[in-house]
């Protein structure tokens, strides 16, 4: 038997018509256009193309009592995500295909998702010698040391002329340690390093989490000059300052959140297209980790689950963003970058009518700590769909009306 909702708003050309999700008896599911039969109302049903997200820490292996494969992928299905970018800071580091091997394994036996490693800059991420990039550059998205940021300048150069010459991306975590975290220069000062050395190189240049007034204003003057350089920033740097962080762990991740005019200038790069892309830096812990005061926690927050309805509800319909600008800064423009395939057949279903309160108790990560616990959202995923099969839905068993949602929470 198939199920047909039919007048749901389909995202096409960077805008939305109407379509037609069907579920198959075999748990596969199709999109069609279906611009005459509108039978059902179904004007709060979106079918979005799969969210993409470059910076995410999954874990395993060496780490699977904060997340596994299993539940990270499951997690990022949830929130909307068909393809996800995993982080190396890992045990075995993957800075050598023997190494590399181990996390590729278990994402092909536990993922339900799409997942695409990044390979490490130096051997451990120690920051001394040059991975072997050569042999894992077929089989990663880029290379970073995310998590420690490579210190040495003369290392850095090195490897954004070997990555250049693979034909690959320098995603740089960008942190000076001889500033604390809290001082924007401990970010801006690296920046503003590996801009020039991507100048210098040829080498394309994504750098992660930003979070200062200063990055973007590099960033931007970067672009203008011609650099081959891209920047993420996350959900909770765009809706949050510092004026709000609370003594406990949910609100600990490096970098920290920054002032109120930080914020700002966030949003207005995000809006005149210096910030090329959302992502989570999605950075499970465990509750002994977490449940501490601020000082005392681990710095990492979760983020796959929450992050489409926080951004849905806090800036599109505050009117900062348009859906689709939406769409494109967490799937279309990540998977340009990344060269990260684009698949019709990837594609998840939200409810954009559904009204809810972020309850991280219910988060399939293993990870619970999130500043968005509690918060009031609009947007909620009903289906995920990873090579036209069903990588997640609320219901298991799909209801025969849309009234009925096959959601019940």
């Amino acid at each position: 038997m198939s199920f047909n909702f039919k007048g749901v708003n389909m995202y096409k050309d960077h805008g939305f018509i109407k379509g037609e999700v069907s579920i198959h008896s075999n748990s596969r599911v199709s999109i069609s256009e279906n611009l005459l039969d509108t039978t059902v109302d179904a004007d709060g049903i979106y079918v979005l193309p799969g969210f993409a997200d470059v910076h995410v820490h999954l874990r395993e292996p060496g780490f699977s009592y904060k997340e596994t494969i299993i539940s990270g992928s499951r997690a990022a299905a949830s929130g909307g995500y068909t393809t996800v970018c995993t982080m190396p800071n890992l045990n075995p580091v993957p800075d050598s295909m023997e190494n590399l091997k181990v996390q590729l394994d278990i994402i092909e036996s536990d993922s339900c998702i799409n997942i695409r490693p990044f390979g490490s800059i130096s051997e451990g991420q120690q920051g001394k010698r040059l991975a072997d990039m050569s042999s894992i550059a077929p089989y990663v998205a880029g290379f970073s040391d995310d998590g420690y940021g490579v210190q040495d300048s003369g290392l850095m150069r090195e490897a954004m002329a070997y990555a250049k010459s693979l034909n690959k991306i320098i995603a740089a975590h960008c942190e000076d340690t001889a500033y604390e975290p809290a001082d924007p220069r401990s970010e801006w000062k690296e920046v503003e390093r590996d801009i020039l050395l991507s100048m210098d190189t040829g080498c394309p240049l994504h750098i992660c989490h930003v979070s200062s007034a200063s990055s973007i204003e590099l960033v931007r003057q970067a672009k203008k000059s011609g650099i081959d350089v891209t920047c993420e920033t996350a959900p909770h740097y765009l809706i949050l300052d510092n004026s709000m962080v609370m003594d406990n762990g949910n609100w600990k991740m490096n970098p920290p959140i920054r002032d109120k005019s930080d914020k700002e200038a966030l949003l207005e790069g995000l809006t005149d297209g210096t910030i090329d892309m959302i992502a989570t830096d999605h950075a499970p812990h465990s509750a002994s980790e977490k449940n501490r005061s601020f000082a005392e926690s681990l710095n990492g927050i979760v983020g796959l689950e929450c992050a489409f309805p926080v951004l849905y509800t806090y800036l599109v319909k505050r009117g900062v963003l348009s859906l689709e600008q939406l769409v494109y800064l967490m799937s279309i423009s990540p998977r340009k970058r990344f060269s990260l395939a684009m698949s019709a057949t990837d594609f998840t279903v939200f409810d954009l009518n559904a009204e809810y309160t972020v309850d991280s108790n219910h988060f399939l990560s293993l990870g619970r700590s999130t500043p968005f616990n509690g918060w009031n959202v609009n947007g909620k995923c009903m289906l995920t769909v990873v090579g036209g099969e069903i990588a997640f839905n609320y219901k298991r068993k799909v209801h025969r009306t849309m009234n009925e949602r096959y959601i019940e929470l």
